[in-house]
C-alpha cells in the first residue's frame, strides 16, 4: 500500500469522524437546551395522555437531523451551482469533478432529509395526540393524520420535495439540472417553515415568511460552509476564488439571518419582560451565536481570504471549523426553540375569536375612501421582495450611469411604478381587506396580474441585468450566466410562446375562481403566496411576448401582437361580465364565517368586485396598447433605415432589379394597344432622409 493511499484513507476517516462528531454535537445541544426548558419531562397533568420517552426524546433528535440534512442539501447545491468552476478541460455544461462530489454530498443530505421527515410524521402525531409510538392502531392513525391534517400534510410535502431532490442528485449529469435541483431544494424549505416554531403565533403568516428567510439564510450559509470543508482540499489553486465567492454569499445570508431572526423574535416576544424566560434565554444564546459568526465572517473577509490566495490556508481552515461548530450550536438551539412555547406577556389573552383564528389578525375596521391609501398590513414575504427589486434596479441604473452608459428614464419610471403597485397590492389596502371583501381581493388580483407585470416588462430588467452583472471568465455560473440560462431555456420558451402565455393568462383566472383554489388562497398562507406568484409570472410572460424588449423570447409580428391583446382582454372582459351575472357567491362559507358587521352584503360586494375587475383591466390594456404602438413605429423606422443603408451600400441593387423586371415585362407584351409600364428610377433626393 502506497503512502498516498494511506494518506487518502486517513483523510477520509478523519472527515467521517469529524462529520459524526459535528452531528452529535448539534444533537447534544438540542437535547441539552430542550431539557433545560423542561420539554423532555413528562407532562404530569392528570387526564392528559403522555406520548412516552421515545417521542419526547426522539422528536428533538429527529428534527435536528432533519434540519441538518436540509441545511447540507441546500448549501452544497448552492455552492456547486454558483461558486465552483469546472475543472480544466471539463465540459462546463456537465457535472464533473468537485461539483460532482458536492452533488453526492447533497444527495446524502437529501436522503437524510426524506427519512427524518418520514419519522417526524409519526413522532409529531404521537406528540399531538399523546399516543405512544407502537401502540395498537398507531400506524393507521399516523397515516390518517398525515393525509387529513395540515401539519401532517406539510410534513408529507416536505418529504416529497426532498425526495425529488435526492433522486435528482442521484441522476443529474448536467449543470442546468443542478440549477433546477437548487431551486427545488430552496422551495422544500417552505414546509419546514410551516411546521417550525413560527407556526403557533397569532401573526402566523408573518412568522412563517420570516422563518422561511431565516432557513434560506442559515441553509446556504451553514450548508455551503460544510460543503466547502468537504471539497476544500480538492479545489487546489481555485480555493481562493471559491472562498471569496462563498464569503460574499455568506455575507448576504448573514444579513438575512440576522434581520429575519430579530423580526421573528419581535413577533414572538411580546415585551421586554418576557425575555426573562426559558424562551428568551434560548433566543439570547442563538443571537450570541449569530454575532460570533458575523465577527468570524468579518475577520475572514478582511484578512484570511488574502492568506488563502497566497497559499496559506491553516488559519482559514481553523476558522471554518469554528464557524461550523457555532452554526451547529445555533441549529440545535433553533430546535429547542421549536419545542418551547413563546411567552404570553403580561395580560395577554389566549382566547381568540373565530375571525382572529381565521385571519391571524383582528378584523380590520370598515373601509372608507381614505383607507385605500392609509390602511397597510406589511407582508413579511412580499415587502422585502418588492423593496429588493426596487433597490436593485436603482443601483443598477446608477452603476450604468457611472460608466457613462445612458439608460432611458421612461424605463426607470415604469419599473418604479410596477414595484410601487406591487407593494401597494401586497401590503396596502388590497392586502388588508383582500381576505375580508371579495371586491378588494379582485383589486389585488387584477393589480398583480395585469398592471404590475405590464410596467415591470416595460422596465426591461433582463437587459439591465445583463449590462450590469459581472461576467464569469472561469466557466462557472454566476447570476448573469444563470439569467441567460433561464431566459433561453426550453421551459421559458414554451411558457413564453404567445399562444401558451395567452391561454395561461386567461384560463388560469377562470380555473382559479371557479374551483376550490380561490377558497384555498383565502384559507391558507401557502395558497395566497402561490396565487400571487403565479399571477405575477403569468401576467409577466403575456406582457413580455406582447410589448417586451428583453432578449430570450421569440415574439410574433406586430399585427399578430395587436390581435393577441384584443382577443385576450376580450376574454378577460367576458369573464368579468359572467361573474357580474352570476348569482352564486364564491367562497361563501369563508366570508360568512368572518361575521363581518360592516360593508355591503356578499352578493353586492361580489358584483362590485367583478365590476372593478373589468375596469382595472382597462388601464393596463391602454398602457400596453400605447407601448405596442410606439414599439411598432420604432421598429418600422429601424427597418426603413436598415433598408436605406443597405441600398446605399449596394448602389440601389433592389431598385435596379425591380426596374429590370418591369422592363422585361414590357418587352414580353405582344398585345396591340397594351399599356406601357412606367420604369421607376431613383435619385438621391427620392431616398428617405432617415
Amino acid at each position: 500500500m502506497t503512502s498516498a493511499t494511506v494518506a487518502t484513507r486517513t483523510t477520509r476517516t478523519t472527515r467521517t469522524v469529524g462529520a459524526i462528531g459535528a452531528v452529535s454535537w448539534a444533537v447534544f445541544v438540542a437535547l441539552l437546551a430542550t431539557s433545560l426548558t423542561g420539554a423532555l419531562a413528562p407532562l404530569g397533568v392528570p387526564g392528559l395522555p403522555d406520548p412516552g420517552t421515545i417521542t419526547r426524546v426522539g422528536l428533538p433528535v429527529v428534527q435536528t437531523l432533519r434540519d441538518l440534512g436540509a441545511m447540507l442539501t441546500v448549501g452544497t447545491l448552492v455552492l456547486a451551482s454558483t461558486c465552483v468552476p469546472p475543472e480544466p478541460g471539463d465540459d462546463e455544461a456537465r457535472i464533473t469533478g468537485v461539483r460532482a462530489r458536492l452533488v453526492a454530498v447533497a444527495q446524502l443530505g437529501a436522503t437524510a432529509w426524506v427519512a427524518m421527515n418520514g419519522l417526524l410524521v409519526a413522532l409529531v402525531y404521537s406528540d399531538a395526540s399523546g399516543s405512544a409510538v407502537g401502540a395498537r392502531g398507531f400506524l393507521q392513525e399516523a397515516i390518517f393524520f398525515a393525509r387529513s391534517y395540515e401539519l401532517g400534510q406539510y410534513l408529507l410535502w416536505g418529504a416529497g420535495l426532498s425526495a425529488v431532490v435526492a433522486l435528482g442528485c442521484a441522476t443529474a449529469s448536467r449543470t442546468a439540472t443542478l440549477g433546477a435541483l437548487t431551486v427545488v431544494s430552496l422551495v422544500a424549505l417552505w414546509p419546514v417553515a410551516l411546521t417550525g416554531h413560527a407556526a403557533g403565533t397569532l401573526s402566523h403568516d408573518e412568522a412563517v415568511s420570516l422563518q422561511m428567510f431565516h432557513l434560506v439564510g442559515i441553509g446556504v450559509w451553514g450548508g455551503g460552509l460544510v460543503g466547502l470543508a468537504f471539497v476544500g482540499a480538492r479545489l487546489g489553486p481555485t480555493l481562493g476564488t471559491v472562498a471569496r465567492r462563498y464569503s460574499t454569499l455568506a455575507g448576504w445570508c448573514a444579513a438575512l439571518v440576522t434581520v429575519s431572526g430579530l423580526a421573528g423574535a419581535w413577533i414572538r416576544v411580546p415585551d421586554v419582560a418576557s425575555l426573562v424566560s426559558s424562551y428568551g434565554a434560548l433566543l439570547g444564546l442563538k443571537l450570541t451565536a449569530i454575532v460570533v459568526l458575523l465577527l468570524a465572517g468579518l475577520w475572514q473577509r478582511r484578512s484570511l481570504l488574502a492568506q488563502v490566495a497566497a497559499g496559506r490556508t491553516q488559519s482559514f481552515w481553523r476558522l471554518v471549523v469554528l464557524e461550523v461548530l457555532v452554526l451547529l450550536t445555533a441549529a440545535g438551539l433553533g430546535v429547542a426553540l421549536g419545542r418551547t412555547d413563546p411567552p404570553e406577556g403580561d395580560g395577554a389573552s389566549t382566547t381568540l375569536t373565530l375571525t382572529e383564528s381565521l385571519l391571524g389578525s383582528p378584523m380590520p375596521p370598515g373601509l372608507d375612501t381614505a383607507g385605500w391609501l392609509t390602511r397597510w398590513s406589511p407582508d413579511a414575504l412580499f415587502l422585502p421582495v418588492g423593496l429588493a427589486a426596487l433597490t436593485w434596479y436603482l443601483v443598477a441604473v446608477r452603476r450604468l450611469r457611472r460608466r457613462g452608459v445612458p439608460w432611458p428614464w421612461l424605463r426607470t419610471a415604469c419599473w418604479i411604478t410596477g414595484c410601487v403597485l406591487f407593494l401597494w397590492a401586497t401590503n396596502g389596502a388590497p392586502a388588508t381587506y383582500g381576505r375580508v371583501l371579495f371586491s378588494m381581493h379582485m383589486v389585488q388580483h387584477m393589480t398583480i396580474a395585469t398592471a404590475v407585470p405590464t410596467f415591470l416588462v416595460l422596465g426591461t430588467p433582463v437587459t439591465l441585468a445583463l449590462r450590469t452583472l459581472k461576467r464569469r471568465d472561469d466557466d462557472s455560473r454566476g447570476p448573469r450566466e444563470w439569467l441567460l440560462q433561464v431566459v433561453h431555456s426550453l421551459p421559458a420558451q414554451l411558457l413564453g410562446h404567445p399562444i401558451v402565455a395567452s391561454v395561461l393568462f386567461v384560463a388560469s383566472m377562470v380555473a382559479f375562481y371557479y374551483s376550490s383554489l380561490f377558497g384555498l388562497s383565502l384559507e391558507t398562507h401557502t395558497g395566497h403566496v402561490l396565487m400571487t406568484v403565479h399571477f405575477v409570472l403569468a401576467g409577466y410572460l403575456f406582457a413580455e411576448c406582447v410589448v417586451g424588449a428583453d432578449p430570450g423570447l421569440t415574439r410574433p409580428a406586430y399585427p399578430l401582437r395587436a390581435l393577441l391583446v384584443m382577443v385576450t382582454f376580450g376574454f378577460h372582459a367576458l369573464f368579468s361580465v359572467s361573474l357580474m351575472a352570476s348569482t352564486t357567491v364564491l367562497a361563501r362559507d369563508w366570508f360568512e364565517a368572518l361575521d363581518r358587521d360592516w360593508g355591503a352584503p356578499l352578493p353586492e360586494d361580489q358584483y362590485l368586485g367583478a365590476s372593478l375587475g373589468w375596469a382595472l383591466g382597462e388601464y393596463p390594456l391602454a398602457v400596453m396598447a400605447v407601448a405596442l404602438l410606439v414599439s411598432w413605429v420604432h421598429a418600422d423606422r429601424r427597418e426603413r433605415r436598415r433598408f436605406d443603408r443597405s441600398e446605399l451600400r449596394e448602389d440601389d441593387r433592389q431598385l435596379r432589379a425591380y426596374n429590370d423586371y418591369l422592363q422585361s415585362l414590357s418587352r414580353q407584351s405582344t398585345k396591340p394597344g397594351a399599356s406601357t409600364m412606367t420604369v421607376v428610377s431613383a435619385t438621391d433626393e427620392d431616398r428617405s432622409p432617415e
